[in-house]
């Protein structure tokens, strides 16, 4: 059974290359423009994992990875921030928050594939 992502990012380019990455490794990739978009789809069901951006109008990324950790059921989630944001200062705040990884935009995706194997397989 393919394991089910969820990628989160306001740039429709960033969306389709993390979606293209991952169908093609065989993954199901659900896509949402936004971090309220994305908190929808989390109320309404289940991922394996879930790619976010930091910085998005709304709801940004800190707020969607706290507001998923609060859902019930979502607490052992991966959630892996993929952002420009490389400072210590947000990672730290992306790991208060409850993120499992960080990522560095532009992604390798050699690289997003390898940490997407280690938190779900």
């Amino acid at each position: 059974m393919s394991k089910t992502i969820l990628a989160v990012d306001d740039s429709p380019s960033i969306r389709q290359l993390v979606g293209f990455t991952l169908r093609n490794a065989g993954y199901t990739v659900t896509e949402a423009p936004d971090g309220k978009a994305a908190l929808d789809l989390a109320r309404k069901g289940k991922f394996d994992l879930i790619f976010t951006d930091v910085n998005m109008p709304g709801l940004d990324g800190i707020e969607l990875t706290r507001s998923v950790r609060a859902l019930p059921g979502w607490a052992g989630t991966p959630i892996l921030i993929l952002t420009t944001e490389a400072s210590d200062e947000m990672k730290q705040k992306g790991k208060a928050a409850g993120a499992t990884g960080w990522l560095v935009k532009p992604f390798d995706p050699a690289k997003l594939l390898a940490a997407v194997s280690r938190v779900i397989g």
